[in-house]
């Protein structure tokens, strides 16, 4: 079973439109999984606005849909009251996520959607939205069976492993999860070890990669990583391929052409074997 994943949006914190961000993408954080009945989308930053546009240009049946939402911060949630299947009748999209600090998942998402601040509330869209938090752990999606994994982020911020039932390869999606020192996050002392065990089996991580080496030490505690950082990683979990993602919005696409060869020198030196790539709106996986 061939399981494709496409990139609709790679970049975090804000959304960084123009020229000098072309080839990677200027859209925050959306991905598309296709290979089962349903769609299964990660994450609605701005990338899931031109994914809405490609599906509702399709013509096909009504769209069903599962939205695995990692957090609810800002650049990942922002895309949703601009997906346009939304607006038609007989569509679906069923929203998986965690509370914020007591705040229920659909509450937050309501509010992002506030007449003060939109002019369309969640409640008054056309399809049918249904909302149920998860926590870390193991549940089916359709065809996938899916692992939910605490990351080292400021709030409740949740890591997916996916794999096809019916065969093909597993594969991880973690951003915005810092893997060094600094932050007071809420998880256990064996958390490093926690996190290899959940990645055991994982071919491809796609994996936070926002600042380099240079900038990482005044950016302790904002819950992000380094491309070295993700290296380490996915050499320590076995993984066959490693995608940086969550692209600094200060980077442009000749910045992120040197963070990707630097990577993929340090890869070659303490990872041998491990494919090394940087996520690009427009990109796909076959799996």
């Amino acid at each position: 079973m061939t399981t494709t994943l496409r990139f609709w949006g790679t970049r975090g914190s804000i959304p960084t439109p123009g020229p000098a961000t072309a080839r990677y993408g200027g859209n925050t954080a959306c991905l598309s999984i296709t290979g089962g009945e349903r769609l299964v989308i990660l994450d609605a930053g701005s990338g899931l606005r031109p994914l809405g546009h490609e599906l509702m240009t399709r013509g096909r049946a009504p769209l069903a849909a599962d939205l695995l939402i990692s957090h609810t911060h800002w650049d990942h949630i922002q895309g949703l009251p601009f997906f346009k299947p939304l607006s038609a009748p007989g569509n679906e999209l069923c929203i998986y996520g965690a509370a914020q600090n007591g705040v229920m998942l659909e509450e937050i998402l309501r509010r992002q959607m506030d007449p003060m601040v939109f002019p369309v509330p969640l409640t008054a869209v056309a399809a049918r939205v249904r909302v149920t938090e998860i926590a870390p752990g193991e549940f089916t999606l359709g065809e996938f069976a899916v692992g939910a994994f605490r990351l080292r982020h400021p709030g409740t911020t949740l890591g997916y492993r996916l794999r096809h039932r019916g065969g093909g390869a597993t594969f991880a999606y973690l951003t915005d999860n810092e893997l060094g020192p600094g932050g007071d996050y809420p998880v256990g002392p064996g958390w490093r070890a926690e996190l290899v065990r959940f990645l055991h089996g994982t071919e491809t991580l796609i994996h936070d990669a926002m600042y380099s080496e240079q900038i990482i030490q005044a950016r302790r505690g904002w819950g992000h990583s380094t491309p070295r950082q993700a290296v380490a990683l996915a050499a320590e979990a076995g993984c066959r391929r490693l995608i940086l993602f969550h692209h600094e919005p200060e980077h442009d696409d000749d910045a992120l052409d040197r963070l990707l060869a630097d990577t993929r020198a340090f890869a070659a030196r303490e990872a041998p074997g491990l494919e090394v790539d940087a996520a690009a709106e427009g990109m796909e996986l076959f799996l």
